[in-house]
């Protein structure tokens, strides 16, 4: 059995809301347009003998965002988990060449198309968001053979397998939520990129001490959780020259987020817009000669 949170913010604070929803109930995050500037979060905790104390700091932190966040609880049994989710889930094109398709959905693709087959499960990414479908609308045009790209924050997986399906010859995909892990390992198998894509447990400071650097880093997270690695050295990871795209803040956090950026020797080219959700492809600041 669990306990299925429903949560209605604005669009400018969907990201953060979502980002405590994680992290307090240890579970990904559904997230679907209610509205034309609001978001409905659904998490879910396990009714457990812990189940009173989860709400309590769940809502200790939603309060602490915004006074007016309070939650509401329903009761969902295992089996019914899978059909609420489903039933609002459908095929969806994104930019030139991408279709997200559900795995229980059939499709009839055009020529050019890339099809990327998702169960999202428990973990975040079914690309209904704006700031995911920024972010795929991003990265068409700056893939080539040979590159080696970055997602941090994984979730579902589903940009990673986005960029191995375009070319990429090798994807690194990182979350912190194990059942994203193992959901992002489920989704690159069904879309038969395992030997392209590695999927692991760990987040950006694993990376920064190592002499790994990417053509093509992916975050799409939240504004906080962007400046903050932008303290912990997030042009590290990134080639002279090379390319990161961030996506998962609005239009007022823009300014903050690109300043963060900068400082990380990383130069905004580009920004997309969709709603109030805004993406920017970076190229870092350091030229090869």
């Amino acid at each position: 059995m669990w306990l299925e949170v429903l949560l209605t913010v604005g669009q400018d604070m969907a990201e953060l809301a979502a980002d405590i929803l994680r992290r307090q109930t240890d579970r990904g995050v559904a997230m679907e347009p209610a509205g034309e500037k609001e978001v409905l979060l659904r998490a879910y905790l396990p009714v457990d003998r812990g189940v009173d104390e989860a709400k309590a700091r769940l809502e200790m932190a939603l309060h602490a965002l915004s006074p007016e966040l309070l939650p509401a609880y329903r009761p969902v049994k295992e089996e019914d988990w899978a059909k609420a989710w489903k039933a609002h889930y459908h095929p969806i094109r994104i930019g030139k060449h991408f279709l997200i398709r559900p795995s229980w959905v059939e499709v009839e693709p055009e020529p050019d198309d890339i099809v990327i087959t998702l169960d999202p499960g428990m973990a975040f990414g079914t690309g209904t968001h704006p700031s995911t479908q920024l972010c795929l609308e991003a990265i068409e045009g700056h893939i080539w053979p040979g590159l080696r790209a970055l997602d941090l924050g994984c979730g579902s997986g589903i940009l990673a397998i986005a960029v191995a399906l375009s070319g990429a010859s090798r994807v690194y995909a990182l979350d912190i939520d194990p059942v994203a892990v193992e959901v992002a390992e489920e989704n690159v198998r069904r879309n038969g990129v395992q030997d392209k894509v590695t999927v692991l447990h760990g987040t950006l400071s694993s990376l920064t001490g190592s002499s790994r650097h990417f053509d093509l880093v992916l975050v799409n997270i939240t504004a906080d959780v962007i400046v903050q690695m932008c303290a912990q050295h997030l042009g590290m990871v990134v080639r002279p020259d090379g390319w990161l795209v961030a996506s998962g803040f609005v239009t007022e956090q823009e300014e903050t987020v690109t300043q963060a950026l900068a400082q990380t020797d990383l130069e905004v080219v580009t920004r997309y817009q969709k709603e109030e959700w805004v993406a920017v492809l970076c190229r870092h600041a350091t030229r090869l000669i």
